[in-house]
């Protein structure tokens, strides 16, 4: 496992990656270096509090809505004024930033603070009327442990299984390969440790390998379900794919055997990933997605809106029927 107390500084084609505990001092630094001498920047109430150094070198600051990616980065979009944007916070923040820069053809440096991914890739909802604009990624992503694995420990455990299902996916979509599964399953061993530990570097450094491997790999049936389930019964994004995440490793032990055998490894259960998958989930405090507040007469339609997500769907070894969706849905209630 590699040494998660290192200071990393990434250069991975225009898109600088700093990472370490001394990171969030460099970040004046580091955005003068990239051109972000007028910035807006994108952020919460929580996330501006505990990096006030970035707050004081922003021309101007808007804090990102609650709600859809989309909705949220209209609500922000004029506030930006057409500046560089730094967006400081969890995944929702930086989303909502890709968007705007999207848009607005923007460069975009990118502070998180959860374990969500966001800012290693180039995945987001698009602003409307712009669906087909080329999605963009941040060019400089300033990765402290200090910020990433902030929250408290129920909701830092959501977030680190958030980025494992990013991890587990890697490893057996149609675009996965050696890089992607290199990554995702280092993202693993990180956050698996990380969590026993615990270890905010090691889940941060997972949370950050968890994203580049999503970024190289892309989407399949995890994320169908969970983004399903967040957008049609209102659930919490990180504990809805806590929740789920245990299921769908069971499921794909037959479907992708070399894979999550390989997971399983990673995560020091050899041939028991979704054994090893739940007890790291337990530390969110739900564990069904009853607890979540989902019933039982809402599973067909949920089915019903992930099976019109059929590309992403068909990603997934083997394909999904709807079947085969709404019995995954069943087993995590």
């Amino acid at each position: 496992m590699y040494p998660a107390d290192r200071e990393l500084r990434w250069q991975d084609g225009e898109r600088l990656i700093r990472f370490g505990r001394s990171a969030l001092a460099d970040a004046p630094s580091l955005l003068a270096e990239r051109g972000f001498d007028s910035y807006a920047l994108l952020t919460t109430e929580r996330a501006a509090a505990a990096a006030p150094v970035l707050a004081a070198g922003a021309v101007t600051a808007a804090h990102v809505p609650h709600g859809p990616v989309p909705e949220a980065a209209a609500a922000i979009r004029q506030a930006a004024g057409g500046r560089p944007l730094v967006a400081l916070g969890g995944g929702r923040v930086v989303d909502a930033a890709k968007a705007v820069a999207a848009a607005d053809r923007l460069p975009l440096a990118a502070v998180p603070t959860t374990l969500a991914g966001a800012e290693m890739n180039g995945h987001h909802r698009p602003l409307p009327g712009f669906e087909d604009a080329p999605r963009r990624r941040p060019v400089l992503v300033i990765a402290d442990p200090s910020l990433m694995a902030s929250l408290p420990p129920a909701a830092l455990t959501a977030t680190a299984l958030n980025a494992l299902a990013h991890a587990v996916e890697a490893l057996y979509t149609p675009s996965a390969g050696p890089l992607s599964e290199a990554a995702g399953l280092e993202a693993a061993r990180q956050l698996a440790h990380g969590l026993r530990t615990p270890d905010a570097a090691a889940l941060s450094l997972g949370g950050l390998l968890a994203g580049y491997a999503l970024g190289v790999a892309g989407f399949a049936v995890h994320h169908v379900l969970g983004q399903t389930l967040v957008r049609t019964a209102g659930t919490p994004h990180a504990e809805t794919n806590a929740v789920l995440l245990p299921h769908v490793v069971a499921a794909m032990a037959s479907r992708a055997p070399r894979e999550i055998g390989l997971l399983g490894d990673a995560l020091g259960r050899p041939g028991d990933a979704a054994g090893a998958v739940a007890e790291l989930a337990a530390g969110t405090d739900v564990h069904r997605l009853r607890d979540l507040g989902v019933t039982e007469d809402q599973l067909p339609a949920v089915a019903d809106a992930a099976m019109r997500r059929r590309d992403e769907l068909d990603r997934t070894p083997g394909g999904l029927s709807r079947e085969d969706v709404l019995h995954l849905l069943h087993e995590a209630m």
